[in-house]
């Protein structure tokens, strides 16, 4: 039976810095609906200077190994209708707005940083 060797293509590491990992918290709008978890922004960002190094190890842990915790996909849609609509019972007069994961979100703006700087890199946007 033939092995297969995972590859990393484009020689991503999958070591998450510590300031990369504050950095994106320091980045989250205060003023933002409370999340899936319900950790609001502002007390991320103030506990983020005591759980930062941890995260940055889980994380790492998490991306190395592939694995993608569950509660990080897990997320709330809420259904918003926009004001001024002549007839509600149309599609349009509505829009969605989904609840997600403090942290996923995190994550999320780390691997689009990732992906954006290869792209760059290998000038795969031009």
């Amino acid at each position: 039976m033939e092995t297969i060797k995972k590859q990393n293509v484009l020689n991503i590491s999958p070591t998450i810095l510590i300031k990369e990992i504050s950095k994106l918290i320091r980045s989250l709008l205060n003023k933002k609906v409370l999340r899936l978890n319900s950790i609001l922004n502002k007390v991320l960002k103030v506990a983020a200077l005591v759980i930062v190094k941890d995260l940055a190890e889980v994380t790492s842990y998490y991306f190395a190994s592939g694995i993608i915790l569950k509660s990080l996909k897990e997320f709330i849609t809420v259904v918003l209708y926009k004001e001024g609509k002549k007839d509600y019972f149309l599609l349009g007069s509505y829009r969605l707005i989904a609840l997600k994961n403090m942290l996923a979100k995190v994550l999320e703006k780390h691997i689009a940083n990732i992906i954006s700087k290869a792209a760059e890199e290998h000038r795969l946007l031009l």
